[in-house]
């Protein structure tokens, strides 16, 4: 879908920070808006998207369980 987002689950990915889930974030809403950035008036809920989406997306990946890590 959006090739710009990459895979944030250890081992893939072995330190993410939070800036690398709301930047996944922000392609994620770019692409599912079509907005680059948005206008004004849309601002407001561009912005509570994004932050949605980083929330969900750091729940997912505080909640996975990969096969040979230690939980964390």
């Amino acid at each position: 879908m959006c090739r710009s987002i990459k895979t944030l689950r250890p081992p893939m990915t072995p330190e993410v920070h939070d800036e690398d889930i709301r930047a996944a974030a922000l392609q994620y809403v770019r692409k599912i808006s079509g907005f680059r950035a948005p206008a004004a008036h849309n601002q407001e809920v561009f912005d509570a998207a994004v932050e949605a989406v980083a929330a969900a997306t750091a729940e997912l990946l505080d909640g996975l369980q990969v096969r040979g890590l230690p939980a964390r």
